[in-house]
Formats: C-alpha cells, sequence, structure tokens
C-alpha cells in the first residue's frame, strides 16, 4: 500500500506526538521494583501500581548518573535509606519514547517527603487494623517470670548488635547464668519479614523442648527506612500472638517500629535488653536479702516475744500447778481419812461376819463329822460281811479250776479243781458233772 509506514516511520510519529502532545514532566506516584544500578551510575527500575496483589499499571523508568546522584543523596539524608524495591515514591518523569528502546519514563527528580509521609500513613494504617483486631496489646498481657533464665535470641548471627548483646549478658560481673539459643533471620531487605516469621515458628515449634521463658528480637540500629520491615502488619501480628513476652531492642532513636508497639516490653538497644534481663536478676537478689534480714529481725522479735510469753506462762503454770497440786493433797488426805474410816468400819463388820460364819461352820462340821461317823460304822458293818473270810467261817467254801472261779471256768471232767475252805486247801478232779 501507498500510505503504509516504516517502523521507524512510525517511531518518529509516536516520538514526536508524545513531544509535541504531552507535558514536558508529571509528577506520578508508584512502587519502585526490579531496581538496579548500573556500573556507570546510572539507576534502571520499574514503577508500578498495584491494587492488592493485583498490577494495575508498569512502566518502565531510567535515571542517568547526575541526576540520580543528587536524587539519592538528597533522599537519603531526608529518609535515612536510600531508594529501594518496595518503596512508593513520588517522582517527577518526562514521558519519552525511543524508536529503537520503547516506551520509558525519565525520572527528573523524586519527593523525599512524600515517601516518609506514606510510610507514615501505611504504618498507621498498620497500627489501626491491630487495634480493631485486639491484637495491639496482646503480647503486653502474657505472664512475665519475675526472672528470665532461657531466652530465643531472633538476630542475624553477623549483627553487631548481637555481639554486643551476648557480650553484655555473658559477662556481667554479678555471674548471672541466661541460657540462649540464635534463631537466625535477615535483619533488613526484601526476605526480613519471612526470615522473621519464620524464626517465630521455630522458636514456636521448640518451646516444649526448650522451655523458653521469653523471646529477645535484636538488631542494633540502621537507617530509618531499612527498619521498614519492622513495621509489617505480618509481623507485628506474628509478635502479638507469640505465646512467650516478645522483649524488643531493634536500636533505634527516633520512632518505636509498629514491632515495638506490639512488644510486651520495648527497649533501645540490644545492651539495654540485656541490661534489663540482668536488672531483674539483681533485683531479684536484692529482693532475697531485703527478705532475709526482714525475716531474721522478725524471728529475733518474735523469739524474744516468745521468750517473754514463755516466762509468764511458766511462772503461771507453776503456780497453777502448785495451786492445784495443794488442792487436790487436801483432797487426797480428806479422801484417805474417809477411805481409812470405812476400811475398818468395814474390817469390823467382816469380822463378825466372820466369827458368826465360823461358828456355824464348827457346827455344821461337827454334825457333818458325827453323820459320817455313823455310815462309816455302817459301812465297816456291810464290809465284815462281805469279808471272804467271814463267809468262809459261816462254813461256805470256794472252787477254782485254772485259777478261775469254778462258775466262770467252763469245768469239764478231768479237770484239777481246788476248793477252799475257812482252814483248808482241797485239791480233786472232776469225775462227773450234772446239769441241774
Amino acid at each position: 500500500m501507498e500510505n503504509a509506514y516504516s517502523i521507524s516511520q512510525l517511531g518518529e510519529l509516536i516520538k514526536l506526538t508524545f513531544e509535541n502532545e504531552l507535558e514536558p514532566n508529571y509528577w506520578v506516584i508508584g512502587e519502585i521494583a526490579d531496581f538496579r544500578q548500573a556500573p556507570q551510575g546510572h539507576a534502571y527500575f520499574e514503577l508500578v501500581e498495584k491494587q492488592g496483589n493485583q498490577v494495575l499499571a508498569k512502566m518502565r523508568s531510567n535515571c542517568w548518573q547526575f541526576t540520580f546522584r543528587g536524587i539519592a543523596s538528597r533522599f537519603e539524608s531526608i529518609t535515612g535509606s536510600g531508594l529501594k524495591n518496595g518503596m512508593k515514591i513520588l517522582a517527577q518523569v518526562q514521558a519519552t519514547f525511543h524508536p529503537i528502546y520503547g516506551f520509558s519514563l525519565t525520572i527528573k527528580d523524586v519527593d523525599a517527603s512524600f515517601s516518609l509521609g506514606e510510610r507514615a500513613r501505611v504504618r498507621q494504617e498498620t497500627v489501626d487494623q491491630l487495634t480493631r483486631e485486639g491484637l495491639l496489646r496482646m503480647n503486653a498481657s502474657r505472664p512475665f517470670p519475675q526472672i528470665i533464665q532461657k531466652i530465643a535470641i531472633i538476630s542475624s548471627p553477623t549483627a553487631a548488635g548481637y555481639g554486643d548483646f551476648i557480650h553484655q549478658l555473658e559477662q556481667n560481673a554479678a555471674g548471672y547464668k541466661v541460657y540462649h539459643r540464635l534463631y537466625a533471620a535477615p535483619m533488613q531487605g526484601n526476605e526480613a519479614v519471612n526470615g522473621l516469621i519464620k524464626a517465630f515458628e521455630a522458636i514456636e515449634k521448640d518451646q516444649t523442648k526448650m522451655g523458653f521463658e521469653a523471646i529477645v528480637l535484636i538488631r542494633g540500629g540502621g537507617a530509618q527506612l531499612d527498619l521498614d520491615c519492622f513495621d509489617d502488619y505480618r509481623l507485628a501480628a506474628k509478635i502479638a500472638q507469640a505465646s512467650l513476652p516478645v522483649l524488643t531492642g531493634i536500636g533505634h532513636e527516633r520512632d518505636e517500629t509498629i514491632a515495638d508497639l506490639v512488644a510486651h516490653t520495648r527497649l533501645k538497644t540490644p545492651t539495654a535488653v540485656a541490661e534489663f534481663l540482668l536488672s531483674a536478676f539483681r533485683i531479684f537478689e536484692e529482693n532475697i536479702k531485703l527478705l532475709i534480714n526482714r525475716i531474721e529481725r522478725l524471728s529475733q522479735q518474735q523469739l524474744k516475744t516468745t521468750a517473754e510469753e514463755l516466762s509468764q506462762i511458766h511462772l503461771r503454770l507453776k503456780s497453777a500447778v502448785q495451786s492445784k497440786l495443794n488442792i487436790e493433797t487436801e483432797k487426797l488426805k480428806s479422801q484417805q481419812h474417809r477411805v481409812l474410816q470405812s476400811s475398818n468400819y468395814n474390817l469390823q463388820n467382816q469380822h463378825e461376819k466372820l466369827n458368826q460364819f465360823n461358828q456355824r461352820l464348827v457346827r455344821a462340821s461337827m454334825s457333818v463329822l458325827k453323820n459320817s461317823s455313823s455310815q462309816l460304822d455302817f459301812l465297816e458293818k456291810q464290809l465284815e460281811q462281805l469279808n471272804p473270810h467271814a463267809i468262809l467261817s459261816r462254813g461256805y467254801t470256794r472252787s477254782e479250776i485254772g485259777g478261775k472261779p469254778i462258775q466262770l471256768a467252763n469245768p469239764k471232767l478231768q479237770d484239777d479243781m481246788i476248793t477252799y475252805s475257812q482252814s483248808q486247801k482241797i485239791k480233786s478232779k472232776i469225775t462227773e458233772i450234772e446239769t441241774l
């Protein structure tokens, strides 16, 4: 077709349209992404607009060496931090089109005060959300031990603040011992929030086995915007919901981070946290000494009071016992007299009764003896009558066969038989047996 454009012609047309139709500069708000700085000093990144996690727009941006040097220096002097990924900025830009490199924004200036204000706005929104959800002072309600002897530390192992904390804790003059275990995490940068959350989760997992009493989150200072990770909602919620009290010593003097606000106890520096832990030991030890002194004083007072009371009780008891003994002695004497009188009376009565009983016994004995003598005479006469000699004297005899009475011997013919009379023993042989 005769009206067709070449690619270069279309590119020049677009470039001229940009130059003629657009303003030389625009102020735009966007979030820095894919930031990188070339060896020559130029800065390349993208300005992004998001709605939640969804990207609505994205434009390639660049800032040339001379301009970037001035912007970066001024920005850092105001905010305390350099430009970096994730930072929301208000930038003055020029929209340009190059036939080869395409559309891009050329950064002319950056309003540092906007970044500080934006950071404050986001920070306040996070605080408001934590307040609505009841998380802001949740960790502050956790029981706080009188002294803490086992702690989990979240920090970077290379951080100077961590080294200062350990030195302060272990080199204390009193020799107090605090068991500690480090859970390493990045303290700044894009991965800081995720790393810190993982450290808290690891501590919760180890809590049953390790028996920690508190969590210490320390950093050791840094630029203001380098502390943005400590204003993150996810990290703040994790701190608030931790089962142990959290102590922070992030090490900055300007403003409290949200991590400080939700923590149980906020201290300025890592060494201040260490001193806080050690001071609890000193206070506890001083309280113990005061209690010991107080116990000693009270014990002495009580012993003295008790000794006096015992002395008075002893005197009262001695007097009461003596009085009681006197009364009981009189009672015993009186009772002894009554018992003696009663005994004499009873003895006299019993003596009379014994005399009477003796007389009756004598009479009864004489009667029994008389009756027994008569019975004996009667039995003697009967025995005399039953005496074999008496029977034999009357003319009777007694016969035996083989030493047995004849009535028991079953006599037979030709048996030898012995017959006894009063004065004779007669031997005979049975020649005849006649049954009667």
